[in-house]
C-alpha cells in the first residue's frame, strides 16, 4: 500500500511516519483549502467592490470624495466592534455554523448596496457589512490551527490568503464588465447590477459551508481513524512541547505581543486598502476611462502578487524565519507607494510601482499570521487572533477616510501614499524591535526525533 510513498520518503530522507503525515496533510489541504479559498475570494470582493462602484456612485448619487472615503472605512468600524465576540463564538460552537451565518448575512447586505441613495444609507450599509462579516478571516485563521502545526502554516495561510489577489484578478475584469455592459438593463445602473450579481455566490456558498467543512479533525468523515489520530496527536505534542504557549484569552490580553502585532498589522492593512479602494481611481486619473479597461489593469498587480505570496511564504516555511520576511516585504511596499507618488504622471511607472507595492504588502500578510498562531492556542488563539485583526483593520478605516479627505482638500492622493509608506517603515521597525526571535522560540523540544522535527521535515517537503 505504501510502496510508492516509501520510495519517495527514502529519496527525501523522510521515514515512513513522516511520509504518512505528508500524505495526510496533502489530503487535508486538498479538502479544505480550495473551498475556503473560493469563500474568501467572494468575501474580499464584496468588501472592496465599492472601489469599482465609486467611479459611478459618486457621479450618480452626488457623493464627494470625503463621503466615499468615510463610507468605505465604516466597514472596519463594524468589523472592529464585533470581531472578537464572533471568533470566541466560533471556538465554542464550531466553524460550520459560524461561517455559514457570516456568509449568508453579509451576502444579503452586500446585495442591498444596489438600493442606497443617501450618504447616511451608505454609511449604515458599510457598517453593517463589517459587523456581519466580522470573524470570517480570523475565524479561518483560527480554523486552520485546528488542522495544521505551526511549521506548515506559512504556505497554507498564503494559499488561503492568495484569494485576496485572485479577487483582484477576477473581480477587476468582472466588475468592469458589469459596469460597462449592464448599465441601463431593466432600468438599473451598472453598479447596482454589480453589487447584486457579486453577492449571489456568497449567499449560495454560505449554505454549502455546513456540509463542506468539518469543525475539527475528529469530526472529519473523510479521514480514517488512524489519520485522525496522527493529526490530533501532532497538534497535542506540539502544544505540550511549547511550554510558553498562551492558552487563555485573558492572558493574551495582558501579553504585550498582542498589541505590538496589532500595531504592525494596522500599518499593513492601512497600506493594502490604499491600493484596494483607490487603484481604480488612480488608473482612471491616468486617462483610462473605459470601465472594462480599468478592470483589466487592476488585475495586473494582483496577478503578480499571488505568485509572490506563495513563493515567499514557502521560503519562510523552509527557513522557519518569520520576522524578517514580514519586515522586508513591508519595506518593499513602502518603496512601491513612494515611487507611485513621485512618478505618478506615467501610467507604466505607476503600474510597475503599484505592482511592487501590492505584491510586497500581500505577501507580508500570510507570513505575519504565522507569528501569533505560533504562541497562542485555545481561547487565546480565538480571541487573540481576532483582537490583532480588529486592531489592524482599523487601518482599513483610516486609509480610505484619510485619503478621501486629502483628495477632496488638495486634489491628489500623493501625500496619502507617502503617509502610509512611512507607516510601513514604522511598522517594520516595531516588529523587529518589539518581537524578538527568542519571544517566538518554542522550548521543550525533545531532540531530533521529536514530533516537531518530523512536522518541519514534512513542511519542507510540502514546500
Amino acid at each position: 500500500m505504501y510502496n510508492k510513498n516509501n520510495k519517495s520518503c527514502q529519496a527525501s530522507n523522510l521515514n515512513v511516519n513522516d511520509c504518512d503525515k505528508q500524505r495526510i496533510y496533502k489530503k487535508i489541504t486538498m479538502k479544505l483549502i480550495p473551498f475556503l479559498f473560493v469563500c474568501y475570494v467572494f468575501a474580499y470582493l464584496d468588501r472592496v467592490n465599492i472601489g469599482f462602484a465609486a467611479l459611478h456612485i459618486k457621479q450618480d448619487l452626488g457623493f464627494s470624495e470625503a463621503v466615499y472615503g468615510l463610507g468605505a472605512g465604516m466597514f472596519f468600524i463594524g468589523y472592529f466592534l464585533f470581531e472578537v465576540p464572533s471568533n470566541l463564538i466560533l471556538e465554542k460552537v464550531g466553524a460550520r455554523l459560524t461561517l455559514m451565518r457570516i456568509m449568508i448575512v453579509w451576502g444579503l447586505i452586500s446585495g442591498s448596496f444596489a438600493f442606497i441613495q443617501t450618504p447616511m444609507q451608505f454609511y449604515i450599509a458599510r457598517f453593517l457589512l463589517g459587523a456581519f462579516e466580522a470573524g470570517f478571516f480570523p475565524g479561518i485563521v483560527l480554523y486552520l490551527t485546528f488542522w495544521y502545526p505551526a511549521a506548515m502554516r506559512g504556505k497554507i495561510i498564503a494559499m488561503f490568503m492568495s484569494a485576496i489577489a485572485v479577487a483582484g484578478i477576477i473581480g477587476g475584469p468582472v466588475s468592469g464588465w458589469l459596469l460597462a455592459n449592464m448599465d441601463g438593463v431593466y432600468g438599473w445602473k451598472g453598479w447596482q447590477w454589480m453589487f447584486v450579481v457579486e453577492a449571489i455566490p456568497t449567499v449560495l456558498l454560505g449554505f454549502t459551508v455546513y456540509f463542506a467543512l468539518a469543525n475539527r479533525p475528529r469530526e472529519a468523515k473523510w479521514l480514517s481513524e488512524q489519520e485522525k489520530y496522527i493529526v490530533i496527536n501532532a497538534l497535542e505534542e506540539e502544544n505540550s512541547e511549547q511550554l510558553q504557549k498562551t492558552s487563555h484569552f485573558k492572558h493574551a490580553l495582558t501579553d504585550p505581543r498582542l498589541y505590538i502585532l496589532g500595531a504592525v498589522y494596522f500599518t499593513i492593512s492601512a497600506s493594502l486598502y490604499v491600493i484596494s479602494f483607490w487603484l481604480p481611481t488612480l488608473i482612471r486619473e491616468h486617462g483610462v476611462l473605459n470601465s472594462l479597461d480599468i478592470g483589466m489593469l487592476t488585475a495586473v498587480p494582483y496577478l503578480v502578487g499571488v505568485c509572490g505570496m506563495i513563493l515567499i511564504s514557502k521560503h519562510s516555511d523552509r527557513t522557519q524565519e518569520r520576522r524578517w520576511h514580514v519586515a522586508l516585504c513591508m519595506l518593499g511596499g513602502c518603496v512601491g507607494l513612494v515611487v507611485t507618488g513621485l512618478f505618478g504622471e506615467s501610467l507604466m511607472v505607476s503600474m510597475i510601482a503599484l505592482t511592487c507595492a501590492t505584491t510586497c504588502i500581500l505577501t507580508a500578510m500570510p507570513v505575519f499570521w504565522t507569528i501569533p498562531t505560533s504562541y497562542m492556542s485555545g481561547s487565546a488563539a480565538a480571541g487573540g487572533i481576532a483582537a490583532i485583526n480588529s486592531i489592524g483593520l482599523l487601518g482599513g478605516f483610516t486609509s480610505p477616510a484619510l485619503i478621501g479627505w486629502i483628495k477632496s482638500s488638495i486634489g491628489t492622493i500623493d501625500y496619502g501614499l507617502y503617509i502610509f509608506a512611512g507607516l510601513l517603515v514604522v511598522g517594520s521597525i516595531v516588529l523587529l524591535k518589539g518581537i524578538s526571535a527568542s519571544m517566538l522560540s518554542h522550548p521543550g523540544g525533545r531532540g531530533e526525533h521529536s514530533s516537531s522535527e518530523h512536522i518541519k521535515a514534512c513542511a519542507r517537503q510540502l514546500g
